[in-house]
């Protein structure tokens, strides 16, 4: 068996934004959790509030996270993306949500087990209509061969689907081959 861990990764980056002692998440995300241009601030008070937030900052280091060694943070690192231009309170809310979900689940490794055959299976999903702004769907995908995944990814899709059907269809395209966005 072989293991990709990023603790070590994980506590930096935890102690870094002096969330080493926080209470561990059970979710990067929850039912219910909005996103969404309505939180972006709408004022000088509250674009000034963010100026001293290391939002852009955090976000990027979940999602290097997320690219190395943890697809369960794809959907998280995707939503909270999009608002890097203008984040509100909100967003850091969920910013540090995922780094309570990260303190929790540090131990997590990507795993591969030796196998007579190697079999590649994939999987992917959508929402529909998830992004509050646009109406766009988000598509995602996880590919797995020898018990641990290989490649994955969560986005935004590029057109405005007309029913749940159709955002699955684009979702399954865009899993085995067309990029997104």
């Amino acid at each position: 068996m072989l293991g990709l861990s990023q603790k070590t990764y994980i506590e930096n980056v935890l102690k870094r934004y002096g969330m080493q002692a926080c209470n561990a998440g059970s979710a990067p995300i929850a039912k219910g959790d909005e996103f969404g241009n309505f939180q972006c601030p709408k004022n000088e008070y509250e674009k000034e509030q963010m100026k001293s937030v290391p939002y852009a900052s955090t976000v990027g280091s979940i999602m290097y996270a997320q690219v190395c060694t943890r697809p369960d943070l794809a959907f998280t690192t995707g939503m909270l993306g999009r608002y890097q231009s203008n984040p509100g309170r909100a967003h850091w809310v969920r910013a540090k949500k995922a780094l309570r979900y990260m303190q929790g689940t540090k131990d997590l490794m990507l795993t591969y087990r030796k196998t007579d055959t190697l079999r590649l299976v994939g999987y992917a999903d959508a929402d529909w209509a998830g992004c509050r702004d646009t109406k766009k769907s988000t598509s995602g995908y996880v590919f797995t061969l020898a018990g641990g995944a290989v490649s994955w990814k969560s986005c935004k899709q590029s057109i405005v689907a007309s029913s749940i059907m159709y955002a699955e269809f684009i979702a399954c395209f865009e899993a085995t081959g067309r990029p997104c966005g």
